[in-house]
Parts: structure tokens; sequence; C-alpha cells
């Protein structure tokens, strides 16, 4: 069986635009959540809007589905406009909303059937709740399902209508690992059936398995837009050394200064990124770098504590970018 990392590899879209956005804004009072945001989603492919909270994933994903009213910009779905068609948008598309709300004395069956009954051409209920995992809560009521089959409820309910594309806010968020491990195989198969999705996350390992484009979105612009890997290595950095200097805060400026110019004379180091105490190193070359560090700070006494050593990640694109990390928004 493949990993979800190889599974994501086969299939490759068609190369053909579903979505088209351009110049997307939205504003509240002096408040910018959306900046003039543009981007195309090929058909077929899983496109990931990745930042922290905050950054305006979940209202630029609303004003595409008709849900949100831009105050500026376009946005086109299947060759739609979603102000100007939204009924025809509407027949495309599937949502499964950030927090989605149920009659939570229905049972699994009857919920799916009530939504069913609001398309002309649905799908088969029980083939659908089959993929979803959910053949055995069939018959029971929404208030006894876990957070992970809820999830996949809610994905079933999104599915219904067999929309061209799906939209999935933040579908993993406070789900333990195994059931996040169970939804990204469902995410897999729906791409292996053709469908489109558009996909938000803070997690960036979930970005890396599951997404084929990357749209990396800070304070409701776009900063980055390309596949993960392209994105790692824009920091032209195979590995880092990352680790923690106690007390360096508390330094004078000057040996913290002298501490920031030894880093940057590790050999091999490409790069320095610090944030309070924290500080990663960049580089191709992980063991010369990491025998030169440990040389050098022992000679000049540099304390160093929670030395570890690992592959560049989508974390660093990030920081790297904003100075900032994904969780502290």
């Amino acid at each position: 069986m493949n990993s979800p990392e190889q599974a994501n590899r086969n299939g490759p879209s068609s190369g053909q635009p579903i979505i088209e956005v351009e110049r997307l804004a939205k504003q509240y009072g002096a408040h910018t959540a959306v900046g003039g945001v543009s981007f195309t989603v090929m058909r077929g492919e899983v496109f990931g809007l990745l930042g922290p909270n905050g950054a305006g994933k979940t209202t630029t994903m609303e004003m595409i589905e008709g849900l949100r009213k831009p105050d500026g910009g376009t946005a086109k779905v299947a060759g739609f406009d979603t102000q100007k068609e939204l009924q025809k948008v509407k027949e495309v598309i599937g949502v499964q909303l950030q927090s989605t709300s149920m009659f939570e004395l229905l049972k699994v069956k009857e919920i799916v059937q009530m939504y069913a009954s609001f398309y002309p051409k649905p799908v088969p209920i029980e083939p659908l709740l089959d993929s979803m995992i959910l053949t055995e809560k069939l018959n029971g009521r929404v208030k006894h399902l876990s957070g992970g089959q809820k999830q996949r409820l809610a994905i079933a309910l999104a599915l219904v209508n067999d929309p061209q594309v799906v939209f999935l806010d933040e579908p993993t968020t406070g789900l333990d690992p195994q059931a996040r491990r169970t939804l990204w195989d469902i995410i897999l198969r729906l791409k292996e059936q053709g469908k489109t999705i558009v996909l938000s996350t803070h997690y960036m390992d979930e970005a890396h398995v599951l997404c084929d484009r990357i749209c990396l979105m800070d304070q409701g612009k776009v900063i980055a837009l390309d596949t993960p890997q392209a994105l790692v290595r824009s920091l032209h950095s195979d590995s880092a050394i990352e680790f923690r200097a106690p007390g360096y805060e508390s330094l004078p400026e000057s040996e913290r200064v002298s501490i920031v110019q030894l880093l940057q004379s590790v050999n091999e180091v490409k790069q320095v990124e610090m944030r309070k105490d924290v500080f990663v190193l960049y580089t191709d070359s992980l063991q010369t770098s990491l025998i030169d560090f440990i040389g050098k700070t022992n000679e000049a006494r540099v304390s160093y504590a929670e030395l570890q050593t690992r592959t560049a990640t989508l974390e660093d694109v990030f920081i790297h970018m904003t100075g900032r990390s994904l969780r502290e928004g």
C-alpha cells in the first residue's frame, strides 16, 4: 500500500484551471482581512492555503464559495462568477466549514438523506458513508460520534451532490493523530477520483503530505505559491541545526552581535535565523557545519541547549519570510 506521500504523487492534475482568483479583497473597518490575493487552482489538484490563524485563509475560501461578498476582485469556479452566477457555483462545489453545526439528535443516515434532498442528483448515500468509514454509524445519532467521525460526516455532507470542487477548511484541527491520518487517506482518495480539493490548514506536515501546490498566506496576503518541495528548496538549504541559547536576550548588545557573527562564520552555513533565544543554522553540508559549530562555540565558550539537527521544512520557509512561526499567528 502506498504511503500518503507516494499516493499524492499519483494522478496528476489536468493542467486546466478550475478556480481563478483575481485581486480578491475583504475589509472590516480598518482591518484588512484579505488584501487583494490572486491565484489559480488546476483541475484535479489538492491546493493548500497554509498560514497561521488570522492569515485570511477562511475568508478567502468563503469568498470563493460565495458565502462572503468580497469588497474587491473576482473569483470564478468552473467558469462561473461567484457573484454573478452563484447558483451555478453552488451546483459544482461542496463545502466543509471550519465549524459545522449539525442536528445532534438525527441519525447519521437521516442527516445525509436530508442534505441529499436539497439536490436534484445526489450520490447514493450508503456507498458515500462507506467511503467515509461511517457504515457502522449509519443508524447512530450524530451526538454520539467522535470528533473524527463528525469531521468525516461533514465531508460526506459536502460530497452528497458529487461536486467538482471540494473546500475543506482546517478539517483535522483538534483531531488525534490517528483520526488525522484517516482523514488524510480520505482526501487522497478524493483526489484519485478526480476531485479538485482546496484545503486550508496551519499544519505544515499536513500541507506537505497532501498538497500538490501551497499558497502560503500571512496577514491577508499571498507571500509564496509553489509546490511544497520548491518552497523548501527556496531556502537553498537541505538541513538545519537548531538550538536554544539560554540567557541570550539578557546579554549586552556587543556580546549578542559577536555570537551572531560567530554563527554566521560556521563552515557551509548559508543563513542564520533567530527567534528570541532559538537559533536555526541552514546548511547543505550538515556534518561539516555541525563539527565546526561545536568547535567554535566551545572555543568561544558560547553555551547552548536542546541541540538538534533536522531537514528544512515549510515552517522554516514561513519563518524566513515573516520572522514568525506558523504557530505564533
